[in-house]
């Protein structure tokens, strides 16, 4: 193999890493250790922040064209993003009872139809729908603690936001006030360390600044028009 193959072939091994991470996750989260869990789930969050730019700094798609990046991407995306912290809902006690194995079935199959959707993104790179952050939703309701009922709701209501065609920012992608989505983003990604380091227990500053950033996104995206 040249040069340009070890290097192309190595940024696919670095996407698949991101699947041990999920697998280490899970197997963290059948211990109780949420915390370690949530930290496996950031390092694949860094993982998939920085593959894509590499791959394409790379020219992976035509250097390895055997493999599909966009597929291997998909597969770890499904396992961090949606299957573990699926798990980590339905085991959580966070559910009214009786609603935690509903609760985390219906984010798996929302999930999934949502990786399916061919038309998930906009032209401008905005997400169509909720883009399946369940991750992220699940680190907050881990750090909020919110009634059950009120996290019961909310997960409904997102799973809901999967199928309807308002638009979620993608905040390294949407070119529309990127410097201030990417300037947040990095905020987000150190509060949240914070409160990783905090036992998922942060002091109500960190949680405020969690919650100002999350209503930010939220708002960037219903603000714009649907298309």
């Amino acid at each position: 193999m040249r040069p340009e193959h070890i290097g192309a072939f190595a940024i696919h091994v670095l996407t698949a890493s991101g699947a041990a991470l999920a697998l280490v996750a899970l197997i963290l989260a059948t211990g109780g250790h949420w915390t370690m869990m949530f930290a496996c789930l950031g390092l694949a969050l860094v993982v998939d922040g920085i593959d894509g730019p590499l791959a394409r700094a790379l020219h992976v798609k035509d250097v390895l064209p055997r493999w599909d990046g966009a597929g291997l991407d998909f597969v770890v995306d499904f396992t961090t993003y949606v299957f573990v912290p699926a798990y980590a809902v339905a085991a959580s006690g966070l559910m009214p009872d009786g609603f935690g194995v509903p609760a985390a079935a219906l984010i798996v199959v929302t999930g999934a139809l949502y990786f399916a959707d061919r038309n998930m993104k906009t032209d401008d790179n905005y997400f169509r729908g909720f883009p399946a952050v369940w991750n992220v939703i699940a680190f907050y309701l881990y750090v909020l603690m919110p009634p059950p009922w009120i996290a019961a709701a909310a997960i409904v209501a997102l799973a809901a936001l999967t199928f309807v065609p308002i638009r979620f920012v993608h905040p390294l992608r949407v070119r529309h006030l990127r410097w201030l989505n990417i300037a947040l983003m990095a905020l987000w990604a150190a509060l949240a360390l914070i409160a990783i380091l905090a036992n998922l227990e942060p002091g109500p500053y960190v949680v405020a600044g969690l919650s100002v950033i999350a209503l930010y996104f939220l708002g960037a995206g219903l603000l714009r028009r649907a298309d």
